[in-house]
């Protein structure tokens, strides 16, 4: 069997966990919500749920990962205690994992064809319809889809391929320091916009009078959500990273540190988004409309926008492309750890199998785009299941196995979480009631609240 590889460094480890978490939600949804739930005060609100929801479960994900030295396909066999049925687990974190690329391997391809797009100067001289135009015509072509899909695919497999220190920590790090410092150039020509004051106001001035409008409870809500699901928490996406780490550091430290990268990419694109959208009387809407209607018309707009532009979209190339790679490599692990399988044969069977079940998502849009569950196409049937149900059911079984005695158990866990230098994980009475009873129901409410939603909504 081949010796576990291991990251070369811990930057290596910070970065590639967070760009596991950075992604699409952080630019599309996190500045409109902020916005909408009224800006800092909502900003405040969401750090609070992170600091109580999301970091102890990451805590938790990176510790199984490390204490087993497995990706979540065998992890579970590892620790938990014996006659147990935890194990049964791994079906459904390669579920996730697999589904999740379903969708998200299309969208992190629209990204790089709007790089080319920007780049080229296809938008110059087109007016709003025009542009919107553009994106309509993306989605549904169903062939230039597969081929920019395919296309995101192979550079994640072929970087996978290289080895987890010379493909995937060494391309990530320079993905996500460029990606780091793309944004801060972004953000100073935003700022520095006429009237771009006026986004920065809406966007991080503390508006009690607009989070009472959209309804108190409603901002509690969405606060809890992004600051749940904005960690990809669940789906053993960061349990793989811990394995591949040593016990040197603490493993609260390391959450702390990937949380606050996330956190700041989020707030950064509200940054470069709000005051944009300010300068040119621009409407920031939500979701994909936001970045490929709304923001291709500020950089219409903005002088040298082609060049503003198509920065942008490699940026958001980045983002999404440093999730891709994060998850492919989990999913590759899975082979290696199941069945020792050698690296080549994993990425080529895993790469086929990724590359053909992306292909519904893709037909989902065009040749089979009259083909609804519940009112949702492929694609947000996809996001549904894997947002809704994987994510927040995958965080139950890994916060119940670490601090029940059925599982792993709270000594072991917090043993290995503190094992290290750095900041420690709290072990007082308090915290582990809270996290044994109270911070259950509070994941079972969010799951429960996505079903609410989805039938009110």
């Amino acid at each position: 069997m081949e010796k576990r590889q291991k990251f070369s460094s811990r930057l290596g480890f910070i970065l590639i966990s967070a760009g596991c978490a950075i992604g699409l939600g952080n630019v599309w949804r996190f500045p409109y919500i902020t916005g909408a739930y009224g800006g800092g005060a909502f900003v405040l609100m969401y750090l609070f749920f992170l600091l109580i929801l999301g970091l102890p479960i990451v805590v938790m994900e990176l510790s199984v990962g490390r204490g087993s030295q497995k990706s979540s396909a065998m992890s579970f066999n590892e620790l938990e205690p014996e006659g147990s049925k935890w194990h049964i687990f791994r079906y459904f974190t390669m579920a996730a994992n697999f589904l999740l690329m379903m969708f998200y391997t299309t969208i992190a391809g629209w990204m790089l064809a709007y790089f080319f797009k920007m780049a080229k100067g296809e938008f110059e001289g087109l007016d709003s319809a025009q542009i919107e135009g553009v994106f309509s015509s993306l989605t549904s072509n169903r062939n230039e889809m597969l081929f920019w899909m395919i296309l995101i695919c192979v550079i994640a497999l072929l970087i996978c391929s290289m080895g987890l220190q010379k493909g995937v920590e060494q391309i990530t790090k320079v993905m996500m320091v460029s990606l780091l410092a793309i944004m801060l150039v972004l953000v100073a020509r935003a700022v520095s916009l006429p009237d771009a004051m006026e986004g920065l106001r809406f966007y991080l001035l503390p508006d009690f009078g607009k989070m009472q409008e959209a309804g108190f409870m409603e901002a509690v809500f969405a606060a809890m959500g992004q600051s749940f699901f904005t960690l990809s928490v669940g789906a053993g996406s960061l349990a793989i990273f811990g394995s591949y780490i040593g016990k040197e550091r603490s493993l609260a430290g390391e959450a702390v540190s990937i949380t606050l990268l996330d956190t700041f990419v989020a707030v950064m694109a509200g940054l470069v988004i709000f005051p944009a959208c300010f300068a040119f009387g621009v409407n920031p809407g939500q979701g994909p409309g936001l970045v490929f209607v709304t923001l291709p018309n500020v950089f219409r707009e903005m002088p040298a926008g082609r060049i503003w532009g198509a920065l942008f979209f490699l940026f958001m190339t980045f983002a999404a492309l440093s999730t891709v790679i994060a998850v492919f490599q989990n999913i590759i692990q899975y082979a290696l750890d199941l069945w020792n399988w050698p690296l080549k044969k994993s990425v080529l069977v895993n790469g086929v199998l990724l590359i053909l079940l992306s292909v519904p998502c893709v037909l989902g849009m065009t040749d089979w785009a009259g083909f609804t569950i519940g009112g949702k196409n492929i694609m947000d049937l996809e996001d549904f299941i894997v947002s809704n149900n994987l994510l927040p059911l995958g965080s139950l079984v890994y916060l119940l196995f670490c601090v029940t005695r059925y599982g792993w158990g709270w000594d072991n866990f917090i043993a290995e979480a503190n094992a290290g230098k750095g900041m420690k994980f709290p072990a007082a009475k308090w915290v582990r009631f809270y996290l044994t009873f109270i911070l259950p129901l509070i994941v079972l409410f969010i799951f429960v609240q996505g079903y609410v939603s989805m039938i009110l909504g």
